[in-house]
């Protein structure tokens, strides 16, 4: 079987390598700003099936991945921040709280009409974040790529009180979910 991930996200390329997949990248291009911002529940799943809708229409016979990862706490969907301000306000907000990651995913295989779209959702809850702390990580790691403004992966993994849920969720991708759901078709 053939794949396409439609993301250069190096976070989805990692987790799906882990698992051996054979696939190619083809980035989708789409304009995120058209999708009308609904449930933090159906919000990443509609950016992931333009995702893999604008390249399997290209590719019939691939099965195509799109992905999208949003954070969320009350309700309030946080993306990637634009500036420095943003990401500090984010963090604020999640700080000594908790708050979900949810990945949705698309997969799209005209050829054999697969037309699987889901979501996975993590819990995850921050201790108290001081100014300092906060500060350091944006001028160090730039999270400005990253929903929420943080990545469990990197210095950000010290925020961490508790998970509930799946670690590669918050990286990027439910990776144990996709394999339970491929396995039905391959």
């Amino acid at each position: 079987m053939k794949f396409i991930l439609a993301s250069q996200s190096p976070r989805r390329k990692e987790i799906l390598k882990k698992i051996n997949l054979n696939f190619k990248i083809i980035n989708s291009n789409i304009d995120e700003s058209v999708v009308k911002l609904t449930t933090p529940y159906e919000y990443p799943v509609k950016l992931a099936e333009m995702k893999a809708d604008s390249i399997s229409k290209k590719n019939p016979n691939y099965t195509v991945i799109g992905a999208d990862t949003i954070v969320s706490i009350n309700d309030q969907i946080l993306n990637k921040p634009c500036n420095f301000e943003e990401a500090k306000m984010m963090l604020n907000l999640l700080s000594n709280k908790t708050h979900e990651v949810i990945t949705g995913v698309s997969l799209k295989n005209e050829s054999l009409d697969i037309n699987e779209n889901f979501y996975d959702v993590s819990f995850v809850s921050f201790y108290q974040l001081t100014d300092e702390q906060i500060n350091y990580y944006i001028s160090h790691y730039k999270p400005f790529d990253k929903a929420g403004s943080y990545a469990i992966q990197d210095y950000a993994g010290l925020f961490i009180k508790n998970i509930n849920g799946s670690y590669d969720n918050i990286v990027g991708f439910p990776v144990s979910k996709f394999y339970q759901i491929i396995k039905k078709y391959f």
